[in-house]
């Protein structure tokens, strides 16, 4: 009977003291207020009421680092805001020291992470800070890893998200970025301009180079001409310049109503009488 009274107990006791540790957290173990031991995932057990786990996020994790301002090397109040991604260490001795040596991890991680901005930016205009961004990553993430060394965790990365101008600068910035794309703008137009002129240029020098080259071939093809005609007229008509002269005569008279003696009997006559079908009188003594 009074087995039956202890077994309840002691399971009851038994399950008191279970604790199951996910494999995305380790556990430290502490016994009456001082570190007993490690737990890592899967089943653990302790004693109830002397033994207390907690239980550890060893997973990367993301915290925002607060928008705040911070005042240039030029005298701006730029708006500055970025993410730290961080994990603790999944061995006993990180699990520990992020426990056991800083009071608060994320709320440190934040307003070291706020500081050290505060200090980067604080050397560099509002130009530079917006123009660098992966320098002043790096060197956040170097203070942040240098500072937390002991701390037993790992920063993985950080990024700045934004640095916003005061409005007014903002305002000024966005009319100098639309005049330089409007200026961008009408030197393509202008290019573009100029080179559709260059075009129809060399267009027209083309036209202009054909026209010529075929006054030229028509020049040549009338020079051939003339050489063919001067050739035939040397070879055909060799003695015969003398009458063609005096044709020539001839028929300026004829338009003149000028009168013209012409023998009979010369070759001019009967060449006449051939074009107007007119036969010359034969003279007197020619009869006889």
């Amino acid at each position: 009977m009074q087995g039956l009274i202890i077994i309840p107990f002691v399971i009851g006791f038994f399950l008191l003291g279970v604790r199951i540790v996910r494999p995305t957290h380790r556990g430290l173990v502490e016994r009456l207020g001082k570190y007993h031991g490690f737990a890592n995932p899967g089943f653990n057990w302790i004693i109830p009421f002397i033994d207390k786990m907690y239980q550890v996020n060893v997973t990367e994790q993301m915290i925002n680092a607060d928008k705040q301002e911070i005042i240039t090397n030029d005298n701006l109040n730029a708006s500055v805001d970025a993410q730290v991604y961080f994990k603790i260490k999944p061995d006993e001795e990180s699990v520990k020291n992020s426990q056991y040596n800083v009071n608060n991890i994320q709320i440190q991680i934040v307003n070291l992470a706020r500081t050290t901005l505060r200090n980067i930016i604080g050397t560099l205009t509002l130009k530079s800070a917006n123009s660098e961004r992966s320098k002043i990553n790096i060197g956040l993430h170097t203070t942040l890893k240098d500072e937390t060394h002991n701390w037993g965790i790992e920063i993985v990365r950080t990024e700045l998200k934004e640095i916003d101008p005061p409005k007014d600068v903002q305002e000024t910035m966005n009319k100098i970025v639309k005049a330089e794309n409007e200026k961008m703008a009408a030197i393509d137009y202008a290019t573009a301009i100029e080179t559709k002129a260059d075009g129809e240029k060399r267009a027209e020098i083309k036209k202009a180079e054909g026209i010529r080259q075929a006054k030229i071939l028509a020049a040549e093809g009338e020079a051939q001409a003339i050489q063919l005609v001067n050739e035939a007229a040397e070879k055909y008509f060799v003695g015969n310049a003398q009458v063609l002269r005096k044709l020539e005569a001839v028929e300026k008279a004829m338009w003149s109503n000028s009168k013209i003696v012409v023998p009979s009997g010369t070759e001019l006559m009967n060449i006449i009488g051939d074009m107007a079908g007119v036969v010359p009188l034969k003279r007197k003594e020619d009869k006889e």
